[in-house]
């Protein structure tokens, strides 16, 4: 990869003045939304307190950003944007209105938690940020005022060193994108995994859990990071595989979901020895739960993703793509590894009960994509909505993409497992992302969206639970490595912006019509001088919310609304 149990809950609650408060999942935002439901910390000089929530810009209605890409199925959706639309996203009335800076790169995408309420009693739109120093910020999004900042570091303790590899440099802190359960503790808690280097040199990984209102570290928190388990494959003794956190790097988004925090683990730089490590702990003590190695008795396997966290389907299971690693082709009678190796796998991994793969799919030449560093986990998985096909059936679908440029849809009931003679997959597109995928796919409106490496955004439409072989619209920018992760903001069904960050020197914030990509609304270097966001960051996901765009740079966040 060198270039690179649980149900959810879906319950709502309504907050202050109609906020719309989100438990876990943002499945059924859209329809709430429609339907009016209606430690170390130094905080920065916070507004008086006050009684009501501040206001958001004029239309918008306030809705949580509480994981990686919106919600649990990883769809990149906020359907509840009634500021932004086509017709004021352009140069003349849209554009950057801030650049919040912070001590580090943003990698991680920056989340958003309407109407907190503070220790002193003032309530807040908050923009939390994670950087690579090993930071956690929490903005007012509202003004940029930091309310309170976090660092995760120990006494003595600094961020890790790149250890010579330019892959996340030139400090590894805060990769992964954290996840936030407003329904954990007095005022909501955020998730944070962080890596770091003690002063003896040793490299530690860590688990936190912060107050989402103070920062503080909640009772327990943090944990280090320590796993074994049962196997033979790349560091292991006597029959047991040790989790190692120097060749570890949490690239993958947090998931919270049913009260369980997982994390699923990206080698460093491919450098051996590493296996693939899924772990799960509990939300209020931050105990293991729950851990699963896909390549126990091999090595590689592990998850990279660009980003993207394991996706969580209704009846609880987990879907997620393993890299370049060991595959095990002799199979059971049942049809899987007999030695438990899922290297380069779309695996499907119940959470009742202990971690295990209860599905899965490879393609018939895995054991050779892996060899060439060619393989499906340098992508995300995506869920789809229920999709009903020609014969009425309703089936369970996900998309994933990797290196060899084929788009796969899976059957999520039935994935296909391995064939050396053939591929079992519900649908592949081959061919259709030139360039290869090193980013994740959107979802809205009956279509999907994915940004290849050095190829334009493009928009495939669904039709009786299949994918049109070729892209309806396209953009006419193509997106250099890694490709583009988009996101969707709406206003339910309508007024449907596609949003998409151009990696490079600069980095340009693109804005399409979502229904024609053909159509460009938008982009940053219309006005350069006013709203460039300087140089790119390699897997940054644009976040929406309330009425602005929010962009992670090497050393800020970076703020985009109307102008008037």
């Amino acid at each position: 990869m060198l270039r690179p149990a649980i149900p959810i809950d879906a319950t709502m609650r309504c907050g202050p003045a109609g906020t719309l408060l989100l438990r876990r999942s943002l499945f059924t935002l859209a329809a709430c939304a429609l339907a009016a439901c209606s430690g170390n910390g130094s905080s920065g000089s916070a507004p008086a307190p006050t009684s009501a929530p501040p206001p958001m810009p004029t239309g918008a209605q306030a809705a949580d950003v509480l994981m990686w890409h919106n919600d649990a199925a990883r769809t990149g959706q906020y359907l509840v944007e009634t500021t932004l639309t086509p017709a004021n996203v352009n140069s003349a009335s849209f554009g950057r209105t801030a650049m919040w800076p912070v001590d580090g790169r943003v990698d991680a995408q920056p989340l958003f938690a309407s109407s907190v309420t503070l220790p002193d009693r003032s309530v807040h739109n908050l923009l939390i940020a994670a950087t690579e120093h090993d930071s956690v910020y929490a903005f007012d999004a509202n003004t940029g005022t930091v309310l309170w900042q976090k660092s995760m570091l120990a006494p003595g303790e600094a961020s890790s060193d790149s250890r010579n590899c330019g892959q996340v440099a030139p400090e590894i802190g805060i990769t992964a994108t954290p996840a936030i359960d407003r329904a954990l503790g007095a005022s909501g808690t955020v998730f944070v995994t962080a890596a770091s280097k003690s002063a003896s040199g040793q490299y530690v990984q860590r688990v936190h859990a912060l107050d989402l209102a103070s920062g503080a570290e909640r009772p327990g928190s943090p944990v280090v990071v320590q796993a074994t388990y049962p196997g033979s494959g790349a560091n292991s003794t006597n029959g047991i595989v040790s989790f190692d956190p120097a060749f570890y790097n949490e690239r993958s988004a947090l998931l919270v979901s049913g009260g369980v925090l997982y994390t699923a683990w990206g080698s460093h730089c491919d450098a051996s020895p590493y296996t693939g490590w899924i772990m799960a702990f509990d939300e209020a003590t931050l105990a293991m739960r729950s851990v699963l190695n896909v390549t126990p008795n091999g090595s590689g396997g592990a998850f990279w993703n660009a980003g993207a966290g394991p996706a969580l389907d209704a009846g609880g299971s987990l879907f997620i793509i393993s890299a370049n690693g060991t595959f095990d082709t002799t199979l059971t009678a049942s049809g899987f590894p007999a030695r438990g190796d899922f290297g380069n796998g779309f695996l499907k991994i119940p959470t009742s009960g202990s971690l295990s793969v209860a599905d899965y799919f490879a393609t018939s030449d895995t054991v050779a994509q892996s060899a060439a560093d060619q393989d499906l986990g340098s992508g995300g998985a995506m869920l789809l909505p229920d999709q009903v096909d020609a014969s009425g059936a309703t089936r369970h679908l996900a998309v994933g993409a990797g290196k060899d440029a084929n788009l796969y849809v899976v059957d999520r009931d039935s994935m296909g497992k391995f064939d050396p003679t053939a591929n079992h997959a519900y649908q592949i597109l081959a061919g259709a992302l030139p360039g290869g995928v090193y980013s994740s796919p959107a979802y809205f409106n009956g279509a999907i969206y994915y940004g290849s490496a050095g190829a334009p955004l493009q928009r495939f439409v669904l039709s009786a639970a299949r994918l049109a072989p070729t892209a309806a619209s396209q953009s006419s920018v193509a997106f250099g490595y890694p490709g583009a992760t988009p996101s969707i903001s709406a206003n339910g069904s309508g007024a449907a912006i596609a949003w998409a960050v151009e990696n490079g020197s600069p980095a340009v914030l693109h804005a399409y019509d979502a229904s024609d990509l053909t159509r460009e609304l938008y982009n940053s270097n219309q006005n350069a001088s006013r709203d460039s966001l300087g140089t790119g960051n390699k897997f940054i996901t644009p976040t929406v919310a309330a009425g602005k765009v929010f962009v992670g740079t090497t050393s800020s966040v970076a703020v985009y609304g109307l102008l008037h």
